[in-house]
């Protein structure tokens, strides 16, 4: 059963008609090379990678990890030998804003918060999928843009908007002709899953471990996909390693007992590590930081001992996503498919392991909560790179627009170029990190540059690292750098609080 689609005859017909005109031009182009000149046959092989890539739109899956953080990413090597030996790795890869719903909701339309007003998790908080559904966004993603103008079959599976489907459980978005949304949030045993329209329940028995049947339904899609004409954009959005029962309000809460689940294989996996106990952990003076933070007690004992405990389970919980993975990459090789498939692996979010004192959570513009894992491989990535250029969770949709080629504005852009292994002259020399849920004092605009960052929180308290030389922002030089180089970043930040579409574009390349 399919769900909100096109005419796929018309559309099956139309792509092998484009294809077959693809294909006599490459003819028409390799007979005129054959009695041509040297220089001209360069030009011809130039002509003819286009048309073949014309002729063979990539599939495209995207895999979006939930709270998973940078360097908890690089515990985890088989997702390198996966994807990073093949692809790339991107160093500097952000969330505009690092909280669930509204990352979510920058992904599926390239817009920042404050473009698409998805503010938080939850409708009290100006967010959740009932803000985004009301505002009209779901007739405007990238989904509905692949599908019914690059003739993409579209298909969803695992998590999607905070507060999906509530009272509504067998609502399926536009734009997707396959959907697998899942419901009763976090929950990983006794939960149900709205099967293109239809409500299944999952017991609590091993095999009904939700990464697990995840991965199930995407090696099928695949399985089924691969015969058929029309490449395909697949979603997937595992829950791993968000905490099994959490409901996204106030994380940094030092009672909060909530725990990650990992699969029943995977348990004790990592008993002996704990988590990173950089500069920053358990922060020993505080004092420059705002007062949210400012007022905050060190971590005790018992505190540290939960944050390495919850450590522990969210690697072992990204075990089944990393088999999940692999055996994805090894239906996309079965069904001869991998040559020809982009595969994107990231989080919505980063997550804070005690860092400045802060327990858990995320929603914040310091580093562990605003940076996010990303690997890439496909056609043309350079196995093994490393891209350093700024890319923002923005420039997804962008990106997939620019590989399925439809037209899709948006204040990201695409980053085929970096993907290709070039440097581009221009490109984003800051980025937009913005937050607006919880306390109002924790509300912020930051920007982002290769060297500093600078915050201005809601009730007019500041925050200025210099990146190069304090790279764990442990000291504020907000009140004591010169004057100047404030107001520098004031004058770099302001024109990006309410920028959109290419507006935002020359606010981030601004020298």
């Amino acid at each position: 059963m399919t769900i909100g689609s096109v005419d796929r005859p018309f559309m099956a017909t139309r792509r092998a008609t484009f294809r077959m005109l693809a294909c006599l031009w490459l003819f028409l182009l390799l007979v005129a090379g054959c009695s041509g000149s040297e220089t001209s046959t360069s030009a011809t092989s130039q002509e003819e990678e286009e048309a073949e890539a014309t002729a063979d739109p990539p599939n495209i899956v995207f895999v979006l990890a939930d709270d998973l953080d940078y360097a908890s990413a690089q515990e985890i090597p088989a997702l390198g030998s996966l994807l990073v030996e093949d692809g790339a790795s991107f160093e500097e890869a952000f969330a505009s804003q690092s909280l669930c719903c509204p990352s979510r909701a920058t992904i599926l339309t390239g817009l920042y918060t404050h473009n698409h007003r998805v503010k938080g998790n939850l409708l009290k908080d100006g967010g959740g999928f009932e803000m985004f559904r009301a505002l009209g966004h779901e007739k405007n993603t990238i989904a509905v843009h692949l599908q019914q103008e690059g003739g993409y079959r579209t298909a969803y599976f695992g998590k999607y908007l905070n507060g999906y489907a509530a009272g509504e459980p067998t609502y399926v978005p536009p734009g997707w002709d396959e959907w697998y949304g899942k419901l009763d949030q976090q929950k990983l045993y006794d939960y149900r899953i709205n099967e293109n329209g239809q409500v299944v329940y999952y017991g609590s028995e091993p095999e009904n471990f939700f990464t697990d049947v995840l991965s199930g339904q995407v090696t099928d899609f695949v399985r089924r996909a691969a015969p058929d004409p029309e490449p395909f954009f697949m979603h997937v959005a595992p829950t791993a390693p968000h905490d099994s029962d959490a409901n996204d309000t106030d994380a940094n809460n030092a009672e909060d007992q909530e725990t990650v689940t990992p699969a029943e294989r995977h348990r004790d996996t990592f008993a002996d590590k704990e988590a990173p106990r950089p500069s920053s952990f358990n922060e020993e003076d505080v004092s420059d930081k705002p007062s949210w933070i400012g007022k905050t007690d060190p971590l005790s004992d018992d505190e540290i001992s939960l944050i390495d405990d919850r450590y522990r389970k969210r690697l072992e919980s990204m075990l089944a996503v990393e088999e999940m993975v692999a055996s994805l990459i090894e239906e996309l090789e079965a069904a001869g498919e991998l040559e020809n498939t982009y595969i994107f692996f990231t989080s919505d979010n980063g997550w804070f392991q005690g860092e400045h004192r802060i327990h858990k959570g995320k929603d914040s513009p310091y580093e562990e909560s605003a940076r996010i894992p990303l690997f890439v491989r496909g056609p043309g990535v350079p196995a093994g790179s490393k891209v350093e250029r700024f890319v923002l969770n923005t420039d997804f949709a962008p990106t997939f627009a620019d590989l399925g080629g439809v037209e899709f504005p948006a204040d990201g852009r695409s980053f085929m170029p970096l993907l290709r292994g070039e440097d581009p002259s221009s490109w984003r020399s800051a980025v937009l990190l913005e937050g607006f849920v919880g306390k109002r004092h924790r509300n912020y605009r930051a920007v982002r540059t290769e060297t500093h960052k600078y915050v201005e929180y809601y009730r007019g308290e500041e925050e200025l690292y210099d990146l190069r030389h304090d790279p764990y922002e442990l000291e504020s030089l907000h009140e004591s750098v010169d004057a100047s180089l404030v107001e520098d970043l004031k004058a770099k930040l302001d024109p990006l609080k309410n920028c959109s579409e290419e507006g935002c574009r020359e606010a981030e390349d601004a020298p």
